[in-house]
């Protein structure tokens, strides 16, 4: 049995990650909340996964952002995420643009901001079209999402579910931090359009799409075969970085200050009761937890 169903419903808060990384050869990191805000990059744990990979550790990002990976690579530049704090990068919109040439898709309704996801929409096959030609939706997020909800999207989906129009969701994710600001994503569309009845394509944690992607690349740099018991997935959200780890069978470690920082922090701490609570019944497992990733 692993060690991460052993582990307590309640993750023992540290101090330092480094115990827990020395242990594995292989991360799976979460960006936006762990390593950067979506505004600049946090210091400690860029630092940290540095240390890792110079011990010979392996770091695979693993981003629900609904964009190619060398757009992910160019947003970490701007954010001063240092290049030798990864290996790779694994992105929610590199799964979504494989599964549409899977399918052959080559008229899609597309959702979402065309400038801000343009690395995505300006590859994609065929051609955009109205709902009412479409094979597909294919969606990013919401168009205006300071403005819009997903309860804006109630028409557009109700006649594609009419049509039977399946729905790939190119970011899992409800909603995001914004250096202080929550946003919706594409994942709240496709949540409603799920509940609904339609069909949806999730590309992205918690997945396993996501993490089977992330341990090939792993195991290609490194030329051998990585046990998931020597992998350690690192991430700020019980959804899906947490619930990813374990459906894909391996442990977690939780960063309190992302997405769940008001539901566990008092003032700079991390509270042991909050933490209780988030970690109810039912919640994903973590074998440890941190106001921020820090070796």
């Amino acid at each position: 049995m692993s060690s991460h169903r052993r582990a307590s419903k309640v993750p023992a808060i540290l101090e330092h990650a480094a115990p827990l990384m020395m242990e594995r050869d292989v991360i799976f990191c979460d960006v936006w909340g762990v390593v950067h805000n979506g505004v600049t990059a946090f210091e400690n744990a860029c630092q940290a996964l540095e240390t890792f990979r110079a011990g010979g550790g392996t770091v695979i990002l693993v981003s629900n952002a609904p964009v190619p990976k060398h757009r992910v690579a160019d947003m970490l530049d701007s954010r001063h995420v240092p290049r030798n704090a990864w290996d790779d990068i694994v992105s929610s919109g590199d799964i979504a643009l494989a599964h549409v040439m899977e399918r052959n898709y080559q008229r899609l309704y597309c959702i979402g901001p065309r400038d801000r996801d343009a690395a995505l929409f300006s590859i994609l096959p065929g051609r955009a079209v109205e709902l009412s030609d479409a094979e597909a939706i294919i969606c990013t997020g919401l168009n205006d999402d300071r403005r819009e909800t997903p309860e804006d999207y109630h028409d557009v989906l109700e006649r594609a579910l009419a049509h039977r129009v399946p729905f790939v969701c190119a970011n899992p994710d409800l909603i995001v931090d914004v250096g202080g600001t929550l946003l919706y994503c594409a994942g709240a569309i496709a949540d409603l359009y799920a509940r609904m009845g339609g069909e949806i394509y999730w590309a992205g944690k918690p997945y396993l799409n996501a993490y089977e992607t992330a341990h090939r690349k792993a195991e290609a740099l490194r030329n051998t075969n990585v046990e998931k018991s020597r992998i350690l997935v690192i991430g700020d959200a019980l959804r899906t970085d947490i619930k990813g780890a374990e459906n894909y069978g391996c442990d977690a470690l939780f960063i309190a200050s992302g997405i769940h920082r008001h539901e566990t922090v008092d003032g700079i701490d991390l509270s042991a009761t909050k933490l209780a609570d988030l970690f109810g019944p039912g919640a994903p497992p973590a074998v440890g937890a941190m106001i921020e990733l820090a070796w």
